[in-house]
């Protein structure tokens, strides 16, 4: 009867029948000597493909060479890796056991490596943040980074996904976080207060809007996936309505998209009014292309964003640079959108 043993790789999963265990059942005698290292790349890639042929091409040998990279890290491990089939082959438990170990070193040795080609070559700069993040505030001021840093390439990542910043090829993380949880060496870079904005000429060309009552007459823009997003139910309308007492209140209709950067452009289109952001539109504020339509009204957000430098990358000079250049710009952002530090959240707002 077999016997499977599932393993939280992502890969293959498998030991078996006992006729097929006869390398991990049959006495050995106790190694001690470190097994070599040579032969992990071809254990990963073996894992993760289930096939010799596809490992092969993959690391640029032939089949016969992976089998017998294979083959002598089981004579050094004492116990078979691998079942072997006739199309395909499956991690035995002790394969899967030697893998979860594998993953993470190979990560890191790939991750040590890149950093040292980039510190060996050219300069450059490894950033990860928000896609909204991305297109409303940051590349809008990298052209002034660059312009007095020419020599240093920026690379941007724009995703939700967190990374590890010891292992992963990243050396600046921008987060959008509850001061709790983030780390304690996440620098602070503003907060942020919700504003309803409009663009002008549909202020012009409707009702007034002088009151919160006004909101009626107009359609109103908010985040779609507020109610499955944690903390974004923090961004919405109804928490307006309710902080200001106009909780019957029904607009005109509703729009709802999944990103800031598209309920921005959505206001700055003339579609309706939205509860914005003030750092990520504090320039078309700033411009006059959006109205900050009742300025009395601004509601306190919890959610900070935030700097991490990656504690391998902290100390090249392009990186300093880069987080003076951060600092500097968060400051001229707070100062825009009359966000002060909170002594309560964090030591150095700065």
């Amino acid at each position: 009867m077999k016997t499977q043993y599932a393993i939280d790789t992502g890969f293959a999963l498998i030991d078996t029948h006992p006729s097929s265990r006869l390398m991990q059942s049959a006495p050995t005698h106790l190694r001690t000597r470190p097994i070599s290292a040579g032969h992990m790349r071809a254990l990963e890639a073996v894992a993760r493909h289930l096939n010799f042929r596809a490992a092969a091409d993959e690391l640029a040998l032939t089949q016969s060479a992976v089998s017998r990279q294979i083959q002598a890290l089981e004579d050094e491990v004492g116990v078979g890796l691998f079942l072997r089939h006739t199309r395909a082959v499956e991690l035995t438990s002790a394969g899967a056991q030697l893998l979860r170990a594998v993953l993470p070193s190979l990560e890191r040795i790939d991750g040590a490596v890149r950093q040292i080609r980039r510190t060996a070559g050219r300069k450059s700069v490894a950033i990860t943040t928000w896609a909204s993040f991305a297109s409303m505030w940051l590349i809008p001021r990298l052209e002034a980074f660059q312009s007095d840093h020419p020599d240093i390439d920026i690379r941007i990542d724009a995703s939700d996904h967190a990374v590890d910043m010891e292992t992963a090829d990243i050396d600046i993380a921008l987060r959008y976080a509850l001061p709790a949880n983030v780390p304690a060496n996440a620098i602070r870079l503003f907060g942020e207060q919700l504003t309803p904005v409009a663009s002008p000429w549909l202020l012009k060309s409707g009702h007034a809007l002088t009151r919160g009552e006004d909101l009626a007459h107009f359609a109103l823009i908010e985040a779609g996936d507020a109610d499955r997003t944690q903390h974004a139910g923090q961004l919405t309308w109804r928490r307006w309505f309710d902080a200001y007492h106009f909780s019957k209140l029904e607009p005109k209709r509703w729009l709802y998209f999944n990103y800031a950067s598209q309920i921005a452009q959505a206001a700055l289109t003339g579609q309706g009014v939205a509860l914005a952001r003030m750092p990520l539109v504090a320039d078309s504020l700033a411009s006059g292309d959006l109205v900050e339509v009742l300025p009395d009204m601004r509601l306190e957000s919890p959610m900070v964003c935030w700097m991490l430098v990656g504690p391998r990358s902290a100390s090249r000079p392009e990186i300093r640079a880069f987080s003076d250049w951060m600092l500097l710009q968060a400051a001229q952002t707070r100062e825009a959108v009359g966000d002060g530090p909170d002594p309560d959240t964090i030591d150095h707002p700065e």
